[in-house]
């Protein structure tokens, strides 16, 4: 089984996606001679030829109002937005077509159709190539969307996204592209798209993230059992719907909740999985569900987002804050 970084993995699974299925075509800036700033695309429009993996002008709502065209005509376009703020220009068409299609044509009109971002902090970027906007896509009924974050799931989920006939948000943590590999066994039976994942068994608290913070929860939780705390990880994975029997199995076990985001935590993710818990584990709670979060502020300069992102010591702080009461 050969090792592959998050970037390999979702080539990989798109190239799959790609052979099996003629009616795949990325669109996107970039994504085709250059391969995507983040080399994703790479050397798939060598192979599949420019009507297939389409370099578009740089007009993110000229780039989804096509595919709207291409997904009701019976094409799976997956569309790439080259940095997460750039998706603000393609919102009206995402929040007034793309969710609704389907529901406006009472069922009779699909609208297959992956829209690629990648999201979060942690590589030193200017404004609008670092921020979270997963909870705005999560608040819009008629969207699904997934955040991936390990080589694995990346391979798996998009082609899972692909095959999907709902359109599908499918964010990427950046600064995971490139940062850790791991076996991918092609024969393995995947988890299913819209399911969370418990990556680490624990019996003390939950912690609960999605994307770039399941790493830092992991050593967090490693951190943790060095002072003889007991801590569960789960990888959400899906973050409309949420899949949250596997969290209120856990918290029922454990007593105690945080949920860890890069996004701002006013009206973040978090907020709707801590209402959730509170009303469906609340006589198994010892404390309130606590949340860690970016600040309320617009993502700030490069040199000083090790401050705005959450890391170990805060997500330990709410932990050890947690375990207190």
């Amino acid at each position: 089984m050969a090792k592959i970084t998050l970037a390999k993995g979702l080539n990989a699974g798109l190239r799959a996606a790609m052979e099996k299925d003629p009616k795949v075509v990325i669109m996107g800036e970039d994504v085709g001679k250059l391969g995507g700033v983040f080399r994703i695309t790479d050397g798939l429009q060598k192979d599949f030829g420019e009507d297939r993996v389409i370099d578009t002008p740089l007009a993110e709502s000229g780039i989804l109002g096509t595919a709207v065209g291409l997904a009701m005509r019976g094409y799976r376009p997956v569309c790439e937005i080259q940095f997460d703020g750039f998706v603000y220009p393609a919102y009206d068409q995402i929040v007034s077509q793309v969710a609704k299609i389907h529901f406006r044509s009472q069922g009779k009109v699909k609208m297959p159709m992956v829209i690629r971002i990648p999201f979060g902090g942690g590589i030193g970027a200017v404004e609008h190539h670092s921020e979270s906007p997963e909870a705005q896509f999560a608040h819009t009924p008629g969207l699904k969307v997934v955040a991936c974050s390990n080589p694995v799931d990346g391979y798996w989920m998009i082609q899972q996204a692909i095959a999907c006939d709902d359109p599908v948000v499918f964010l990427e943590p950046k600064r995971q592209y490139h940062a850790d590999k791991a076996e991918l066994d092609e024969s393995a039976t995947p988890d299913p798209l819209f399911a969370s994942r418990v990556v680490r068994e624990g019996s003390d608290l939950t912690l609960l993230a999605y994307g770039p913070m399941v790493k830092t929860c992991m050593q967090s939780a490693e951190a943790a059992a060095g002072e003889g705390k007991s801590i569960e990880v789960i990888d959400l994975r899906t973050l409309s719907p949420l899949d949250m029997d596997p969290v209120f199995a856990s918290v029922r076990k454990t007593g105690r909740a945080v949920v860890a985001h890069e996004a701002h935590v006013n009206l973040g993710m978090g907020s709707e999985i801590a209402a959730r818990i509170a009303e469906e584990c609340f006589f198994s709670l010892e404390a309130p569900v606590l949340r860690v979060g970016g600040f309320d502020t617009p993502y700030p300069p490069s040199r000083i987002e090790e401050e705005f992102l959450p890391d170990l010591d805060r997500v330990l702080d709410a932990v050890d804050r947690s375990l207190a009461f």
